[in-house]
């Protein structure tokens, strides 16, 4: 049986700005943006060719409004991009501040590149949720 990880809740404080921020500056796909029960409000968006979605929403129990994970608690979601340096760009073409591209060396964090699965870089959004984006290869082994 496989286990699918699709939709990842992020709590934010306001609904609107976090949708333009994920959408326009980060580039995800808006799938959702619906009032689907009075004072229910649900917004989801998928990151390019990926199957997981984040949703952010209102009026709900567990959203931010409702008692939930507070705005700007969700740390360390990890992407991955196949070219870290196309991904840093498109970020900050966009307007997103992001930290450089950087990889674990032997003396701890270093700048630029590092060897396979060894690229990251980091970016946070409006509320504080923080997001780390790694470079995987672009042949993946069966794991």
């Amino acid at each position: 049986m496989n286990w699918t990880l699709e939709v990842v809740p992020v709590p934010v404080t306001d609904l609107d700005r976090a949708k333009e921020f994920y959408a326009e500056k980060v580039g995800f796909k808006v799938d959702l943006d619906s009032e689907v029960a009075p004072g229910v409000r649900i917004i989801q968006l998928t990151p390019p060719g990926s199957r997981c979605s984040v949703v952010m929403m209102s009026g709900m129990p567990g959203a931010p409004a409702s008692g939930g994970m507070a705005p700007g608690s969700l740390q360390g979601v990890q992407l991955c991009v196949t070219d870290i340096e196309a991904a840093h760009a498109q970020l900050v073409a966009r307007g997103v501040e992001v930290t450089p591209v950087r990889h674990l060396g032997e003396t701890g964090w270093a700048d630029g590149k590092g060897g396979e699965w060894n690229s990251f870089l980091s970016f946070t959004d409006p509320d504080g949720n923080g997001w780390t984006v790694q470079e995987a290869p672009t042949e993946l082994s069966e794991r």
